[in-house]
């Protein structure tokens, strides 16, 4: 199977100058715990905002509503192409314990998100017990704290 067969197309999307509030509400309003981070011209993938970016690195740093998603996003995220296969997201989750993956074009576009969940209905349509080890994988914890 392949990652387009899974991932959630046409993400929403903010840029580095875009604040955590305005952050925060887009996720409201599409329902979604990450947001890719696109160069605000050329819409290329520069980093992930996730909520808990958002309460980390944010909130619990006394940093308010107008803080800018660049100085919580993290940066240049591992990423995956649509024509991967659905086990190369499993491999880039487990080793950077992430729950969701951008999924981006040839110029580096994001086109799609793959998420924890994806993967999880994904192998139990199939019957597949190996996502056990990939989200035990992924929710390892670090040895250390990571920015």
């Amino acid at each position: 199977m392949k990652v387009r067969d899974i991932m959630t197309s046409n993400p929403a999307t903010v840029n580095p100058e875009t604040t955590a509030e305005q952050a925060a509400k887009l996720m409201e309003q599409h329902d979604c715990g990450a947001l890719p981070v696109v160069e605000k011209d050329s819409r290329r993938l520069v980093g992930m905002v996730t909520d808990r970016d958002l309460v980390v690195r944010g909130l619990a740093k006394s940093k308010g509503g107008n803080a800018l998603v660049r100085e919580l996003m993290t940066p240049n995220p591992a990423t995956v192409r649509e024509s991967d296969d659905v086990e190369d997201v499993e491999k880039v989750m487990a080793r950077q314990q992430v729950r969701r993956v951008p999924v981006v074009d040839d110029s580096g576009r994001p086109v799609g998100v793959v998420a924890q969940a994806d993967l999880a209905l994904e192998r139990k349509e199939v019957g597949n017990k190996e996502i056990g080890k990939v989200l035990e994988s992924i929710s390892e914890p670090a040895e250390t704290v990571r920015r």
